[in-house]
């Protein structure tokens, strides 16, 4: 998520700097993001993970795999920095629901969050799996911006893994 100023809440490092140490552009990086909670509630066209952690952890993709986290309200506070931001590209995001023996992964575009105490809510629109209450764990994979459902990211690769097994059971049928 590009902000005028380095999301990393750490005072070691920031974004120029760790881009110089892989040597690669400050803007090459791109980042993921990932939220967990302790269930989900869907109501009023919103998803919140409620009980969700303070800090939403951060990563980006090869070649500088770099890894930290940010606290949550910082990352809701920078949802609308940038020309490039997630109000401008409502970024994909895959919510790993976990229920008894299963988990059932939904992926869905995220728009307008809101954090209220430690309730995170989005406005969402599903666009693959079935998305329902949940009173178990819940974890949120935030696309990086500008990469919607692109093979290497987060939704992109739950979309192939579905493709994939489709054409495998196709195999077996034949």
């Amino acid at each position: 998520m590009p902000t005028e100023e380095p999301l990393m809440t750490d005072d070691t490092t920031d974004d120029a700097e760790l881009a110089s140490t892989y040597d690669a552009d400050a803007a090459d990086i791109e980042y993921m993001f990932a939220q967990t909670a302790r269930e989900l509630g869907v109501a009023g066209g919103r998803l919140t993970l409620h009980g969700a952690a303070a800090s939403t952890l951060w990563f980006s993709d090869r070649p500088q795999r770099l890894t930290g986290h940010l606290p949550t309200s910082e990352f809701v506070a920078n949802w609308d920095v940038g020309d490039d931001s997630f109000a401008a590209d409502p970024p994909n995001g895959l919510l790993s629901i976990f229920e008894d023996d299963a988990v059932n992964d939904v992926v869905v575009v995220l728009r307008q969050p809101r954090l209220d105490g430690d309730d995170l809510s989005y406005s969402f629109e599903v666009t693959e799996g079935e998305l329902a209450p949940s009173t178990g764990p819940t974890s949120l994979f935030i696309d990086t911006i500008g990469r919607p459902l692109s093979p290497g990211s987060v939704a992109g690769v739950r979309r192939r893994g579905g493709r994939r097994g489709r054409r495998r059971m196709r195999r077996r049928v034949r």
